[in-house]
C-alpha cells in the first residue's frame, strides 16, 4: 500500500477549513437554524458597523469576491437586504428583521465557538488563532510567491527586506 504524501500549507490549510466548517454547520443545523457559516465574518462586520462591501472587506480577512457571494446568499436567506449609501454608486446592506433575530441567537454561538478553539488550542498545546494571525501578517510583509522565488534560488532563510547575509573567510 502506498504511503500517504506529506501535505502542504494549502492541502492543510483547506483540510482544516473544511473540518472547522463542517463542524459548524453542524452545529447550526443542530440548532435548527437556516444559517451557512461562511455567514459569520460578514455578519459579525455587519453587526459592528459595516455597510459596504469595502468596509465588510476591510474588517475581515476576506476578498471583496467572497464577500458579495456571501452578501448575495444572505439577501436570497433574506438576512440582509440592499440599500443606496449617499454614494449612489455603491450599494450598502443591512441587517433585516431576520437577521437581527438571527444575530441574537448567533452571538451567544461564537462565544462558544471561540471556548471552543481555545480548548483546541489547549489540546495541540499552540496558540493556533496567533499562529494563523502571525503567519498572515508574515504573508502580508513577504508574499509566498517572493518566497517561493527565494526558496528556488536557495534563499529560503532569507528575511524579508533583509540583505542576504555576508561570510567572511
Amino acid at each position: 500500500m502506498p504511503s500517504r504524501v506529506r501535505p502542504g500549507l494549502g492541502e492543510l490549510l483547506r483540510y482544516l477549513s473544511e473540518l472547522v466548517e463542517q463542524g459548524a454547520e453542524s452545529h447550526y443545523r443542530a440548532l435548527e437554524l437556516n444559517y451557512r457559516a461562511r455567514y459569520t465574518p460578514v455578519l459579525r462586520a455587519i453587526a459592528a458597523g459595516a455597510e459596504s462591501v469595502t468596509d465588510i472587506t476591510a474588517r475581515t480577512h476576506l476578498t471583496q469576491g467572497a464577500v458579495s457571494q456571501s452578501l448575495t446568499l444572505m439577501t436570497a436567506d433574506g438576512i440582509v437586504a440592499r440599500h443606496s449609501l449617499e454614494d449612489a454608486r455603491k450599494s450598502g446592506f443591512h441587517l433585516t428583521r431576520e437577521g437581527r433575530k438571527l444575530l441574537t441567537v448567533l452571538q451567544p454561538q461564537w462565544r462558544i465557538s471561540f471556548a471552543a478553539i481555545e480548548a483546541l488550542e489547549k489540546e495541540i498545546g499552540h496558540p493556533l488563532l496567533r499562529i494563523l494571525e502571525d503567519t498572515a501578517r508574515a504573508l502580508e510583509r513577504q508574499d509566498f510567491a517572493t518566497r517561493l522565488e527565494a526558496a528556488r534560488a536557495g534563499r529560503a532563510s532569507a528575511k524579508p527586506n533583509t540583505p542576504e547575509p555576508t561570510h567572511v573567510d
